[in-house]
């Protein structure tokens, strides 16, 4: 075999392991999973969960007014609540969890009546928000998007080599507190990209499938 030719075997055979340990680093990167060493005594008297809406950042490559913003920011948030929900409720039909979840309509109801929302809700603590909405635990979270996942992801706003390469466009954090003691019991983080889903839905059901444990709550079958 030519010199030649064995210089570009060699070139892309390096040139394809580097794509792989880039991917590969990558995905490890991805998402962090904490679990509070002392999550069965915290929560072992939990009976009900309220999903909050998520705060939320976007970051678009077109100007919007504050106003516009400030909106889409909010149906963000409010999608990947309703996106939980949705989860939790499909997997009860097939799961058991050793807990109930507040209907997000009460929740935002109760939250609207003390006159918190998306520019507020960030000065309360855990246990004030667990003693108003009348739960014993609460999800929040907060997702940063360069997009509108929301209304869901195009194929053609990416490249192929953006797939393998798992191009970020956004990180989400799931987190659950305690209404008692105001402590962090588990967060789940994760950049967002392509093989994550193409819209909130999916965002949720896929990360959520793959924490690489089962959601807290779940009982053993």
């Amino acid at each position: 075999m030519p010199i030649s030719r064995k210089r570009n075997n060699y070139r892309y055979l390096l040139s394809t392991l580097l794509l792989i340990l880039i991917a590969s680093t990558k995905v490890f990167a991805q998402k962090n999973i904490y679990e509070n060493v002392n999550f069965e005594q915290l929560s072992q008297n939990h009976k009900l969960l309220a999903i909050l809406p998520f705060s939320s950042q976007i970051n678009l490559s077109t100007n919007v007014d504050s106003t516009t913003k400030t909106n889409l920011e909010v149906n963000e948030g409010e999608a990947v609540q309703d996106a939980l929900e949705s989860y939790f409720l499909k997997f009860k039909k097939r799961k058991k969890f050793s807990i109930d979840f507040q209907n997000v309509e009460k929740t935002n109801a109760l939250l609207s009546k003390n006159h918190i929302d998306h520019s507020n809700i960030d000065l309360y603590t855990s246990k004030e928000l667990c003693d108003l909405l009348g739960v014993d635990v609460i999800i929040s979270g907060n997702i940063a998007l360069n997009v509108l996942l929301s209304k869901g992801v195009k194929d053609e706003d990416f490249s192929l080599m953006d797939y393998f390469l798992g191009k970020s466009f956004g990180r989400i954090a799931i987190k659950l507190s305690d209404g008692l003691s105001g402590k962090l019991l588990w967060k789940y983080e994760k950049d967002i990209d392509r093989k994550t889903g193409k819209n909130t839905k999916d965002l949720i059901d896929a990360m959520m499938r793959s924490a690489g444990r089962k959601f807290p709550y779940e009982k053993e079958e």
